[in-house]
């Protein structure tokens, strides 16, 4: 079985991917850091050369790579993944994979976004805290359709890693 994260950027899937693959003795995956090795270039660089639409092309296909042959692995996908590209009905009609909606509020993702907003493609053009706000704002709303289709969901704001990790065991046992 893989367990597929998904959720806005900072919504911790790295972080509780990471730590929950340590807990249940599984092996960890990020997307976006297989997309990087795959394309020996980092996200960023791919957004700047080639644009967001080869991006998603690529990361459509490499997240159908993985879900075919990873198998016992944490996946944690990028903000967007889920909503482009057919990636969420890949999930969902993979038999070996369930998907967890990792849901964080507005205001916990501006905060946790605005200090590392030059590492983050999509939003290393903003200025100040509440431009960041609607922007994120923004995107919830388009995105929220699909986050809202996978099998769980835990609310983060004002949880740790490890409540997170526990809390999503009580779903797959």
């Amino acid at each position: 079985m893989n367990i597929v994260l998904m959720g806005y950027m900072g919504s911790g899937k790295s972080l509780v991917g990471r730590d929950l693959a340590a807990k249940m003795k599984l092996s960890y995956l990020d997307l976006d850091d297989f997309i990087e090795i795959q394309e020996k270039k980092s996200i960023r660089k791919i957004f700047d050369d080639q644009g967001e639409i080869y991006f998603r092309k690529k990361e459509s296909l490499y997240f159908k790579e993985v879900l075919e042959t990873y198998k016992n692995t944490i996946i944690s996908l990028g903000g967007g993944t889920p909503c482009f590209a057919g990636n969420l009905e890949i999930v969902a009609n993979n038999e070996n994979a369930k998907s967890i909606y990792l849901q964080t509020s507005l205001d916990e993702l501006t905060k946790r976004l605005f200090a590392e907003r030059s590492k983050r493609p999509l939003i290393s053009h903003v200025t100040t805290p509440n431009e960041l706000k609607d922007f994120v704002r923004k995107h919830l709303f388009e995105r929220s359709f699909y986050y809202n289709q996978a099998d769980y969901k835990v609310i983060t704001d004002q949880k740790s890693k490890d409540q997170i990790s526990e809390e999503i065991k009580t779903f797959l046992f």
